[in-house]
């Protein structure tokens, strides 16, 4: 029996897992990424976030994220990093209470928040807890 036959045998029963998936034009090791934001969310995000009441905090931090996914997204060539900023920060953005809603539901919060967080006529936790005992 010739080589090439004897080497057709020994592969002819095992398949490889390249032999059984279907031709793609799809790289293996780059994940389809769901979401794809338009290319002026970002922009857009920023804007809304500049025109927010929670704007000191959260301005910075979206910059800060947004740096690091741009040089995270340069090093590994996919935009799958940045597409992820931009929409955790549109759900942050959009699960957050509005002012007046927040304003109407809780005035004891926003009067504690006011008081540059003056604990004087609240009840302490641990005495409530104390008292269950």
């Amino acid at each position: 029996m010739p080589a090439s036959m004897g080497t057709r045998r020994a592969y002819r029963e095992v398949t490889t897992r390249r032999e059984d998936q279907p031709l793609s034009a799809q790289p293996d090791h780059a994940p389809l990424t769901p979401y794809a934001p338009a290319p002026g969310a970002p922009a857009e995000l920023l804007d809304q976030l500049r025109a927010d009441q929670r704007a000191a905090p959260w301005v910075p931090a979206f910059e800060q994220e947004w740096a690091t996914a741009l040089e995270e997204s340069r090093r590994a060539f996919s935009l799958a990093g940045l597409y992820e900023v931009v929409q955790v920060w549109q759900a942050r953005l959009a699960s957050a209470p509005a002012v007046e809603a927040r304003l109407a539901s809780a005035p004891a919060v926003e009067a504690f928040l006011d008081s540059s967080r003056d604990e004087t006529g609240f009840v302490d936790l641990e005495e409530i807890r104390s008292r269950r005992r």
